[in-house]
């Protein structure tokens, strides 16, 4: 798509690089100096710009321009953290002054602390994760007018629409602490999306779409955005209930993330120390089918999720969780693995591009497989029980026979538990969606309850 740039202040600038690594010095020094045993401070600056626009009209223009600071100061095993949005001397005093404040009445912990210096990263990597763009007011209402005409074009039963949003987001964040570890990373997020409302004389239904990257030259063009939201949203008119049964269930790429979300939850080790997760000691066990393999993928250029190092300084490094099915490793930050007595994984913050190796089969041949069943396109409402893995989610889609959809459904409920569902699955689609941090195709699972009228 277009990709025509209007002059802005940088935000990732070597000025501005300079000057927030100076916050964070400044910081640092300000909590030695106020006796602290340890500190760590973040600092960051962003900018953006978000339209909307609803029946060709324009809905909303929003400029964003922020900033802020957190420290964190360590008395012993003595913690306190503070934050600011004001970079003036007087400020940064003030802010350390409170985190020591804070650190001086709060209770001692001996697994709290700053990371291991040996795990801190050493050489930082450019990930190609900055491409400015700033198309401008003007030229950010015709894309997403674009975008929200070519979807109530495509037919006559468009009638209504929910709007066309276009954004575009720059940021610059910069961490340190008193090991010596400094790193910036300056950052892009570009998106383009359309929800859309399809009528006929069975009712009304509402789909939508939408394109991410970090370049805006990757992001799918108007057009293409605007007519995937229409064809969803005239798909599922004329949804039927199903009765009550038993059946393989077929999540779409899109959803099928939201699987892999519960297992990371599972094996968070938050989770795991409170003694909360369905997962409890299944390290070196079969959780998956045994051909699944998941595994972090923090280097890969330009993805969503990509990081050289944790929001604690630690490397990243890519790794199996799963191997053939089985658990090979929990997602810990330097806290929770001393809780648990164990190694940070350099998973503070949250994991780096999760990805679940793809087959060789597409959703249509996902759906030949699959026979008879459920292919699920929305999930409405959380129901998961994360210390059971009992699972219960509202759900629309399509019921599908001899590998070809017969009509949409809707006001369904599925049920199971992830523990079974985990090791139910049959097969993983080459549909990967790359959109966000989780990175899966389609995912086929053997059996689940259909709950319906």
């Amino acid at each position: 798509m277009s990709t025509s740039v209007v002059a802005s202040p940088a935000v990732a600038d070597k000025t501005s690089r300079t000057r927030l690594i100076g916050v964070v010095e400044q910081v640092l020094a300000e909590a030695k100096k106020s006796g602290a045993t340890a500190a760590e401070a973040g600092v960051n600056i962003s900018q953006g710009l978000s339209v909307t626009v609803r029946l060709g009209e324009v809905e909303t223009i929003e400029h964003t321009h922020d900033k802020g600071m957190g420290v964190t100061v360590y008395f012993g095993n003595r913690t306190g953290s503070a934050s600011t949005t004001d970079f003036s001397d007087k400020a940064l005093h003030e802010t350390v002054r409170a985190a020591c404040t804070i650190a001086k009445f709060t209770a001692e912990d001996d697994c709290s602390g700053l990371a291991d210096p040996d795990r801190l990263a050493k050489d930082i990597p450019d990930l190609q994760l900055h491409h400015p763009w700033n198309p401008g007011t003007d030229k950010a209402i015709e894309l997403a007018r674009e975008a929200e005409a070519a979807a109530r074009a495509m037919d006559k039963r468009i009638n209504n629409s929910e709007g066309g949003s276009l954004s575009t987001h720059e940021g610059l964040d910069v961490y340190g602490n008193s090991n010596g570890f400094l790193g910036t990373v300056a950052g892009t997020r570009h998106s383009l999306s359309v929800s859309i409302i399809a009528q006929d004389e069975s009712g009304m239904q509402r789909d939508y779409w939408y394109t991410v990257a970090r370049d805006a030259k990757n992001l799918e063009t108007p057009l293409s955005v605007g007519e995937t939201a229409a064809r969803r949203a005239l798909w599922r008119l004329g949804g039927k209930k199903l009765s009550t049964r038993q059946c393989p269930v077929l999540y779409e790429a899109p959803l099928a993330a939201s699987l892999l979300s519960h297992f990371i939850s599972a094996v968070r080790g938050t989770s795991l120390y409170r003694q909360a997760s369905f997962l409890l000691d299944s390290l070196g066990k079969p959780v998956f089918s045994d051909f699944v393999r998941i595994h972090e993928q923090p280097h890969l250029k330009g993805a969503q999720g990509s990081a050289a190092y944790d929001s604690e300084g630690v490397a990243t490094q890519p790794r199996d969780l799963i191997r053939d099915g089985i658990l090979q490793g929990y997602v810990l930050d330097s806290y929770s693995a001393r809780k648990l007595k164990m190694q940070t994984t350099g998973n503070a913050g949250g994991v780096h591009n999760l990805t679940i190796d793809p087959g060789k089969e597409d959703l249509p041949a996902l759906m030949k497989r699959m026979n008879t069943g459920l292919l699920v396109t929305e999930l409405i409402g959380f129901g998961v029980n994360s210390i059971t893995g009992d699972y219960s989610r509202g759900a629309a889609g399509f019921w599908v026979e001899n590998g070809e959809i017969q009509y949409p459904v809707e006001e369904i409920t599925i049920a199971g538990n992830l523990k079974d569902m985990f090791r139910q699955i049959v097969s993983v689609g080459s549909d990967v969606d790359t959109r966000g941090n989780i990175r899966s195709g389609s995912i086929l699972i053997e059996n689940m309850t259909v709950a319906g009228s």
